[in-house]
């Protein structure tokens, strides 16, 4: 995008984010002693003025790390930009200081490559637990899968741009690329057999539709940790938020808001993990610093699981 455009949509963005982000202002920002220094402005990116529950979990486990890391580095503000846009473009504008200070995103060699990713899986490793959505009435179909040949014979939908949409082609699944907010309706008009999600992710997408509902009896498991990713020249953001991070980790709060937080604290109980055939895939785009946090459990979820196909 040229710099003209650039400038453009900053001006656009400042205009139509103003009175949205006031009232964001007071509801979400810690009290702020007027003594200390001026507070570090921490811009973060959200599709839409309404926060769902799967962007209020990033904003709560940000503003938790900024929280850990206030004594060391001095008070903050977080401000919400309001643009919907590819995961492509956020790493863009991130890697050139525009409009945006840190985003979260599932990690890849490249996207370890262009920004300064934090090495603290937010979700865990749960976003590399995939259930599928399907459409209302094929469940008997899925449920005859036995093997991982069988389940390749299917076609995936995922977004365009997605790590998840590569590391299924690395894995010899059949892929149909797509907006992420058009997969739900090409799921239905039946362009792809199955629409893979996250642990937490599926149910709430469901809600309200009677053209497609969540599969009951299959699982794609790989290590596809999420972090915060900062702009590699900012070394003192990376710096408070791996601080924060790391702290929340070993005091407990971190994993208290994970279990507790309405994202997050039933996913376990609905996805009935132990009733599931597991098929777990390598992910090859998985950076040597990524698959060495692996020896670190206490960032991860290890759930007991069925022997894996």
């Amino acid at each position: 995008m040229s710099a003209i455009r650039i400038y453009c949509l900053s001006i656009f963005l400042v205009l139509t984010n103003f009175l949205i982000s006031a009232s964001l202002y007071a509801a979400e920002q810690p009290d702020v002693d007027t003594t200390e220094n001026a507070p570090v402005i921490v811009r973060y990116n959200v599709a839409s003025g309404d926060i769902d529950s799967k962007q209020s979990y990033y904003i709560d486990v940000l503003k938790l790390a900024l929280e850990k890391s206030r004594k060391e580095f001095g008070p903050f503000l977080l401000e919400p930009v309001f643009v919907e846009t590819l995961q492509g473009r956020r790493i863009k504008l991130v890697a050139d200081e525009q409009l945006i200070d840190v985003m979260w995103t599932m990690t890849s060699k490249p996207r370890e490559q262009e920004l300064r990713a934090i090495y603290v899986p937010l979700m865990k490793g749960l976003m590399g637990y995939r259930i599928s959505l399907i459409r209302s009435g094929e469940q008997t179909r899925f449920g005859q899968i036995d093997n991982l040949a069988e389940l390749k014979t299917l076609t995936l939908g995922q977004g365009l741009d997605w790590p998840d949409s590569d590391i299924l082609e690395s894995q010899g699944f059949t892929v149909m690329r797509g907006k992420s907010s058009t997969l739900i309706d090409m799921l239905s008009k039946g362009r792809f057999d199955a629409f893979p999600r996250a642990l937490h992710e599926p149910w709430s997408e469901v809600e309200g539709r009677s053209d497609v509902e969540v599969e009951s009896s299959l699982l794609i498991k790989y290590t596809a940790p999420i972090y915060f990713f900062v702009n590699k020249e900012n070394e003192q953001l990376a710096r408070r938020i791996e601080s924060g991070l790391e702290r929340a980790v070993e005091d407990g709060s971190f994993d208290k808001l994970f279990y507790s937080h309405p994202t997050t604290a039933e996913m376990l109980k609905r996805a009935k993990l132990k009733s599931r055939k597991i098929f777990e895939i390598d992910n090859p785009n998985l950076s040597p610093m990524s698959r060495k946090l692996l020896n670190n459990k206490s960032l991860w979820l290890y759930e007991t699981l069925p022997g894996s196909r």
